[in-house]
């Protein structure tokens, strides 16, 4: 370790939650993924990590999803700063602090949400000055959403999900996201997807073109409509209460609702502050969903923001 009066400042970065506005899940690879097309929007639920040097690699994690999350090595915030480490040649160890408020296992890539963070804070923090497109590449050797909450705003997902594009999208969008107990693993969704197609024949998806174009348009009434996943039904098959809830959100005045992702979190998109509040507010008298939270998208991707005074 060099001095303290040389020794960098710990730097923190702000990353967002992800919503699929749209998710096609095309046939099995033979690495055991399914080929993905899918469009992604960054929005306004957020985490902070912040990586400081440290004698040795730890990782630690506050807020209210802190007893559900490992800070062992399988933590991704640590697996990112080890990976990003071992391809640099950097030997000089971090601690990593995440303030957590992005729902956990929802759907909403808060883990991967936390490796892209690391990535863009240790870039900063060893001096390495890597490009985004960089960082990206080293994102994808994590997790399939990781360079997205890099980036953020709003792309196209291929490949996997980890191949990029960006879409040209106008205007803000408001969502309630209902988050709820339901326990969904990923893999069991997408092997009921995989179920209930049976043995039929499934094409490489394309983004809807139709859906572009409500993009462009900057209208929440256009783009409701187009709001797309294919692990929804399989999701719903699994967890019926996805379905009731789903139902619940359009009943109280949503424009749209889809899964988010693979589950159990269902955003809502609706017209405006204003109905986002009304939505909030009946859902959680219903008692459907255990959290509800509101979010506008899409926002910039993980960034340094200045340090935490505690």
């Amino acid at each position: 370790m060099t001095s303290a009066h040389s020794d960098p400042s710990p730097v923190t970065v702000r990353v967002p939650a992800k919503v699929n506005l749209e998710l096609l899940v095309g046939p099995l690879r033979d690495d055991g993924f399914h080929t993905l097309s899918t469009v992604y929007q960054a929005v306004s639920l957020h985490d902070d990590v912040t990586v400081a040097l440290d004698d040795d690699w730890g990782c630690s994690v506050s807020g209210p999803y802190a007893d559900v999350v490992p800070t062992d090595a399988t933590n991704l915030a640590l697996r990112a700063a080890s990976l990003l480490a071992e391809e640099t040649g950097v030997e000089t160890p971090v601690h990593i602090s995440i303030s957590k408020s992005i729902p956990v296992a929802g759907g909403m890539a808060g883990g991967s949400a936390d490796a892209a963070a690391t990535l863009v804070a240790c870039d900063r923090l060893w001096a390495l000055g890597l490009s985004t497109e960089e960082l990206e590449e080293y994102a994808a050797e994590l997790g399939s959403d990781v360079p997205f909450l890099i980036r953020g705003g709003t792309a196209v997902g291929s490949g996997r999900g980890e191949r990029l594009a960006p879409v040209l999208a106008r205007g803000n969008y408001h969502w309630v996201f209902a988050i709820s107990d339901i326990g969904l693993s990923t893999p069991d969704v997408y092997a009921e997807c995989d179920r209930l197609r049976g043995k039929s024949s499934v094409p490489d998806p394309s983004p809807n073109s139709e859906l572009m174009i409500a993009l462009r348009s900057g209208d929440p009434h256009i783009l409701a409509p187009q709001l797309t996943n294919d692990l929804q039904d399989a999701a719903v098959s699994l967890r019926p209460e996805l379905g009731e809830l789903l139902a619940s959100g359009m009943e109280f005045g949503a424009l749209g609702g889809v899964v988010s992702g693979s589950g159990p979190t269902v955003a809502f998109l609706v017209e405006d502050v204003e109905s986002a509040i009304d939505l909030t507010v009946a859902l959680t008298a219903t008692g459907a969903a255990r959290e509800v939270r509101k979010a506008i998208g899409p926002i910039h991707g993980a960034h340094v923001i200045p340090a935490r005074v505690d």
